[in-house]
């Protein structure tokens, strides 16, 4: 941990981001039509059993984009199971999918999941109870991942009303009708601003700010962010001409007393560069920006930043760590500290109580559960959740070492839901004092397990991205019950 404390002098780098652009390619965009469609037998769905019903005075909540109702992985749920039986937590539903590493959203009576099969990408509106399907809406692709991990989507769906919002991984940006799947409007982001591939496509889930969305678009010569009208998808403002895309999503916050957004940006650069943008989703008028990204080429800024109070902290991998900025009324930025051994890959930490807790490492081995003090950036504990797995291959019994290695963490009810990248599903108790094992169970068997998982009126949904190594089921959406009684 480095402690340092001085304001950053970004005028003339303000002045540049905060330029206006023009909309490339306004779309056309249709009114509602038709009717709304009932849920019907879906041949990709397998139901396994009915969830109880929600307890006496449960709370529960919608999540209708990434991270959640307060963009941060925290969930106000409450009477939901805290020890799962030996078999683990009651599978209601699973949906075979194609490949992908989205994330579903849930409204009401509706989910929405977004996948690829062949050369199609897909979006699903299911019913989050039973995996049947209200409609399915298809569009051709071409995209190849470049590393070869994965073709499908990355970015999540965002709900909003009697609308859906999805941005594919060749940056197809569509709003659709959620009563039936018609296209209210349609934009090819990459085409309009003529943006090279990146990496690993894109990914990064654009952001519902009022009546706009507000999307991290990384145009070479700008404009880095756009908002783009809700009803209309024509770009009310753009601004910024240094940074490229990333795969963090913009995330809205309240820093004294006034409506704020943060984009990390920053992915394919020769040099490499990047960094922390806040800006006022009203204008888009850039208040300060941060340069933070890996000086490795191949590397990207991925975990989101997290907001609380008048404090931001970002974090990134290949060797690039952490830091904590203060936001003085003046709305520039003062650096508390920086904690080079505290480096989110691509998993956002949760913020509790004046610590914070994530998943630092870019690779398996390397990857460990973390307490850091936010006052000081110091690490409090560090943590390698290691057990031994007993199963068979073949009719032979197996033990394996496992690990949560590079996990996902969401902030339920008091504890920490941790959901691993081989599978596991854990309750932990996680505080300054230490890390605690309450339950685990293991969901599947299967490597990339690297989707945050949504929890919604006690379903929680999880999303398997490889090969189950031991039930031999492919890709899948699996529904869990963890309604308490």
């Amino acid at each position: 941990m480095k402690r340092r404390s001085f304001l950053l002098s970004t005028l003339s780098i303000t002045e540049v981001f905060s330029q206006k652009s023009s909309d490339p390619a306004p779309p056309k965009a249709a009114a509602p039509a038709g009717k709304a469609l009932e849920a019907k037998a879906n041949t990709d769905t397998t139901f396994h059993k009915a969830p109880k019903p929600l307890a006496k005075g449960a709370v529960t909540h919608d999540w209708t984009g990434f991270l959640g109702p307060t963009h941060d992985a925290v969930s106000t749920e409450t009477k939901l199971i805290k020890k799962f039986p030996s078999t683990g937590p009651q599978l209601v539903w699973e949906l075979s999918k194609g490949t992908g590493y989205s994330s579903p959203a849930v409204s009401g009576i509706k989910l929405v999941f977004c996948h690829r099969r062949g050369n199609l990408e897909i979006v699903e509106c299911l019913h989050p109870e039973t995996g049947e399907r209200y409609w399915q809406h298809t569009y051709p692709t071409q995209f190849e991942d470049r590393y070869g991990y994965n073709n499908g989507p990355r970015a999540s769906p965002v709900m909003d009303g009697d609308r859906v919002y999805t941005m594919g991984a060749e940056g197809k940006f569509h709003c659709l009708n959620l009563n039936n799947g018609q296209v209210l409007w349609r934009r090819d982001i990459p085409a309009e601003f003529k943006l090279p591939q990146d990496f690993f496509g894109v990914a990064s889930t654009p952001l519902l700010d009022g009546d706009q969305l507000i999307v991290n678009v990384g145009a070479p010569g700008g404009p880095t962010s756009a908002a783009f009208d809700k009803m209309t998808g024509r770009m009310n403002w753009g601004s910024g001409t240094e940074w490229g895309p990333s795969y963090a999503s913009p995330i809205p916050a309240v820093v004294h007393g006034k409506k704020r957004v943060f984009i990390l940006a920053g992915g394919e650069s020769r040099p490499p560069t990047g960094g922390l943008i806040m800006l006022d989703p009203a204008t888009g008028k850039v208040d300060f920006t941060f340069p933070w990204r890996s000086k490795s080429y191949e590397s990207v800024n991925a975990s989101c930043p997290v907001i609380f109070g008048n404090n931001v902290f970002i974090s990134a991998s290949y060797k690039t760590g952490g830091a904590m900025l203060e936001i003085t009324p003046d709305f520039k930025a003062k650096l508390v500290w920086t904690a080079p051994d505290f480096g989110m890959h691509f998993n956002t930490p949760i913020h509790r109580d004046g610590y914070l807790y994530g998943f630092d490492g870019r690779n398996e081995p390397d990857a460990s559960l973390a307490c850091v003090e936010a006052k000081t950036g110091k690490v409090v504990w560090r943590n390698n959740p290691e057990w031994k797995e007993t199963f068979q291959i073949n009719g032979q019994n197996k033990e394996q070492q496992m690990s949560t290695y590079r996990g996902n963490l969401l902030h339920v009810d008091g504890r920490f839901l941790a959901l691993g990248e081989m599978g596991h599903l854990l309750w932990l108790d996680l505080t300054p004092k230490g890390y605690k094992e309450i339950s685990r169970a293991w969901l599947c068997a299967a490597r990339e397990t690297w989707a945050l998982p949504v929890l919604s009126r006690g379903l929680l949904y999880t999303v398997q991205n490889g090969k189950d190594a031991l039930s031999g089921k492919g890709p899948r959406l699996l529904c869990y019950d963890l309604r308490d009684r």
